[in-house]
């Protein structure tokens, strides 16, 4: 590609990434949403982010692995019991990177 190429497709990226998250914000009270669809997707990040993180914190030095050796998994589920607890977004992140930092420092 060239680098011409290469600016018209960040710049068609940068566009469909603006129209698509400002037409929420352009609508503003105009449109409204369904109570059911509502709740619904009050669990779809939750989904996604799990769909998108489960398979990396099962998997460790290239394979399946469900134990205490997978690391990221142990501080995966160090971070989600800190979350269920306290419900602090930025402690449950500090809380998993130290345990995943601990555990590989002392092994």
């Amino acid at each position: 590609m060239s680098h011409t190429e290469i600016w018209i497709a960040l710049a068609g990226m940068a566009v469909v990434t603006i129209v698509t998250r400002a037409l929420f914000l352009m609508a503003g009270e105009h449109v409204t949403v369904p109570d059911r669809l509502q709740r619904a997707l009050r669990y779809a990040p939750a989904a996604a982010l799990a769909a998108i993180i489960l398979p990396d914190l099962m998997t460790w030095h290239g394979h399946f692995t469900l134990s205490p050796s997978n690391y990221k998994l142990v501080a995966g589920a160090a971070a989600a019991l800190f979350y269920l607890l306290t419900r602090r977004m930025v402690g449950m992140i500090a809380v998993g990177m130290a345990v995943y930092t601990a555990l590989r420092l002392l092994a």
